[in-house]
């Protein structure tokens, strides 16, 4: 595609900052620069909201948070970082690391100042999302070995104080506080490519609008529909590809405008999941997941940076969520690859497994328990424990998706795993726990349960029908981390192009545990918007 050089007789209408995007990290940057006195317009493809607002609204923060104190709990802006070092594996310099870290605080209250409402009230259990009650509790590994060993565990997931899952509840303000401010939000426009001067600096963006009436509606609709199937099941690949197609074929109505933007344009429009080519050209691996975000997460934005020569970071980083708690119960099982090798800490957060069985394991998860933790996990799933969406996939893990066998050696010819192999690892496994000993893979000791049969095996694969991993993008456009520019390939930034959130490489680009993503786009956001604006 090329790319559009217009002399200043050629625009529409030009302001200062142009955001692609109205997303959480895109919501930000919009008000992060109207507050530092730029004029503002936001291109929004549907109705605004990304993956912020079908997410869980966790954001992660610590550093002494008003959340942790009032529920009794002291953290630093150091032993966050002490943490979050191990979490991010250097994917951002220790300076950025610790400015987002000293950072936290500051960027909760200003959610809060917006209008996002949070809560102290701590879950008292390890889950990997808490019930309605709670609103603060430990989203990642933070309390345990070698986590717990290198910084003090504090809970720093902090849940937006709504029901179900509330990202619609810390979105919501954001968009208001944006609309409020005056700023020029464009629905249903699909920014088109990006316009360059003759040295190459960006001087404005190219997109088309929907206009309003039979048209627009049915594009609402169509954004509305999608929307509400992520609800009902993480991943339906036939349903998505109707919907982009739709949408597609409803954009081509569009006029086509173009802006200039005197200060910048801020990319923050998602990142690929949706764009399976994308996925697998940058991470195959992880190509049988399930998608998980919304169907503008097709890389448009990433794309658009690249057409005009930025470069790409970590784009081979898929988050792929396999999740065992809850039920408690079934973090005391063992989690073998298809050789019966066991594969990591049954403790560990979704994403750190999910990551070990697709990088090292071939995507395959089969996760062994007994009798006993099978009676126990229907117990663990209550509404006590469970969210309905926790719930309903693992009971039909317990019934559906499950296979027994009185023996090690039976389970293991159904499961073609080499029966050796699988006696091995249980073997080895029980007597850890009937000595007390300490386990190999640092598992906590409470955890460690010795299994009797009959035994059963779940399916956990990335690829399985039945339990669903779902995945999300981590890599984007490189960025400057100090203003949030995009760069080249040379290292040199593109004057009058920022980007932020999925769009961009990040904090969360190497590791993610849950509610980094949010911080990551407030932290991101805010950096673009007030960078561009100055």
């Amino acid at each position: 595609m090329s790319i559009n050089k217009l002399n200043n007789h050629s625009w529409d209408s030009e302001v200062d900052v142009i955001v692609v995007g109205f997303g959480g990290a895109g919501a930000c940057a919009a008000i992060e620069a109207a507050d530092n006195g730029a004029d503002v317009m936001i291109v929004e493809r549907f109705n605004g909201g990304g993956a912020t607002k079908m997410s869980g609204g966790v954001v992660y923060a610590g550093g002494g948070t008003w959340c942790q104190k009032e529920a009794g709990y002291e953290d630093t802006p150091e032993n966050m970082f002490n943490y979050l070092k191990l979490e991010t594996k250097g994917v951002v310099s220790d300076e950025t690391l610790m400015k987002f870290c000293e950072e936290s605080v500051q960027n909760l209250t200003w959610l809060e100042e917006h209008g996002v409402p949070f809560d102290s009230t701590k879950c008292p259990y390890k889950t990997s999302y808490p019930i309605n009650k709670y609103f603060l509790y430990f989203s990642g590994n933070e309390s345990f070995p070698p986590y717990n060993e290198i910084a003090d565990p504090a809970p720093r997931g902090h849940r937006a104080k709504g029901k179900g899952m509330p990202g619609g509840v810390l979105y919501k303000p954001l968009k208001v506080s944006a609309s409020n401010k005056g700023i020029d939000i464009r629905y249903h426009s699909r920014a088109k490519r990006l316009i360059v001067d003759d040295d190459g600096n960006v001087t404005g963006l190219e997109f088309s609008t929907i206009p309003r009436g039979l048209f627009s509606l049915m594009h609402k609709i169509t954004d509305y529909l999608a929307y509400k199937m992520r609800y009902t099941t993480i991943s339906t690949p036939h349903f998505e590809k109707i919907f982009q197609f739709m949408s597609a074929a409803l954009e081509l109505r569009g006029r086509t405008y173009r802006v200039k933007a005197r200060k910048g344009v801020i990319l923050s429009a998602g990142g690929f999941i949706f764009n399976r080519k994308m996925v697998a050209e940058y991470a195959p691996k992880y190509i049988g997941g399930a998608t998980l975000g919304t169907i503008g997460d097709d890389g448009s934005g990433i794309r658009m940076g690249q057409r005009i020569g930025a470069d790409v970071g970590e784009m081979q980083r898929i988050s792929a969520w396999r999740f065992f708690n809850p039920p408690e119960s079934f973090v005391k099982g063992v989690l073998v690859d298809r050789k019966g090798q066991r594969i990591c800490n049954e403790q560990f957060y979704g994403a750190q497994t999910g990551e070990l069985m697709a990088e090292k394991h071939g995507g395959v998860g089969i996760l062994i328990i007994d009798s006993e933790i099978w009676k126990r996990a229907h117990r663990d799933l209550w509404i006590d424990k469970a969210q309905w969406f926790q719930s309903v996939p693992n009971l039909i893990n317990l019934y559906l998706n499950i296979k027994k066998g009185g023996t090690i050696e039976e389970l293991a010819v159904k499961c073609d795993i080499p029966p050796d192999n699988l006696r091995a690892t249980l073997e080895s496994y029980n007597e850890t726990a009937k000595t007390g000993s300490k386990d190999p893979m640092h598992k906590s000791g409470d955890f460690v349960k010795s299994l009797s049969p009959p035994f059963f095996a779940i399916d956990c694969s990335i690829g399985s029908l039945l339990f669903a991993c779902a995945t999300i993008s981590l890599g984007g456009l490189e960025v400057d981390e100090g203003t949030g520019e995009v760069k080249k390939e040379d290292g040199s930034v593109i004057k009058g192009l920022y980007a932020a959130g999925r769009s961009a490489v990040g904090v969360t680009s190497r590791g993610y545990v849950s509610g980094l993503a949010i911080a990551d786009a407030v932290f991101s956001g805010r950096r673009a918007g007030k960078h561009a604006a100055g």
